[in-house]
């Protein structure tokens, strides 16, 4: 049914025309693609030369045009907006997927599928939700015991969906990347007492997301 897929225009891109790469960016459960933290992250990974192409689930399109809050759709819909938006991608050159939370856990239930045809090349997750806050015993990880893409998880060290002291206990598979941004929350930003400056763990996490894609990309071996 065409309304319960991503619309294939409403998108929004940063960066160079001909990239080493293209990072798909998808938002998190609460927060729509042009949200101050996903602005700052598509427009940090430009400046280091990759390409970003944000796009919204169909929910978040819905609550755009609507004003009213809407919750996110089921997870088959989330994937299979997925699929479409890497598939409208596939000729644009090589893949990234990745997002905030949910974005990135939809992302990295897929990059192995999709490791395969067209050929994406890891995920980056951008606070992956481990857990719900408050039920650490809920875990969301056993597809990442599994994984064999690529993948770079970039965490606060206090956020609520999974604590670094947690985290670091979770059977994860070797293909996983771990990067902590110090006393960060779900959205990387630390408190005032931390001493820690919120746009240096913004700056932190592009600066480790743009060495993991140039890690997985041999032509960019420069980053």
């Amino acid at each position: 049914m065409a309304e319960t897929l991503c619309d294939p225009h409403a998108r929004l891109i940063n960066g160079p025309p001909a990239p080493a790469a293209t990072l798909l960016l998808a938002h998190g459960a609460g927060a729509a693609m042009d949200s101050p933290f996903m602005q700052s992250i598509a427009m940090g990974l430009a400046r280091c030369g990759w390409r970003v192409v944000r796009f919204e689930f169909p929910y978040m399109a819905r609550a755009r045009q609507s004003g009213t809050r809407h919750g996110p759709d089921r997870q088959p819909l989330l994937l299979q907006c997925w699929r479409d938006q890497v598939a409208l991608a596939a000729t644009e050159g090589p893949l990234f997927i990745g997002g905030k939370s949910m974005g990135g856990r939809m992302a990295s239930l897929l990059v192995d599928e999709l490791a395969v045809e067209p050929g994406v090349r890891g995920c980056v997750c951008l606070g992956y939700p481990f857990h719900p806050p408050g039920k650490p015993e809920k875990l969301r990880t056993e597809h990442l015991a599994a994984l064999r893409s690529p993948c770079l998880i970039l965490q606060g060290e206090r956020d609520a969906f999974g604590r670094r002291a947690e985290v670091e206990g979770y059977d994860l598979s070797a293909s996983i990347q771990l990067g902590w941004l110090p006393d960060g929350d779900h959205s990387f930003k630390p408190t005032k007492r931390s001493g820690v400056d919120e746009q240096a763990n913004l700056a932190l996490a592009v600066q480790l997301a743009d060495q993991f894609m140039a890690s997985c990309c041999p032509d960019r071996s420069g980053g």
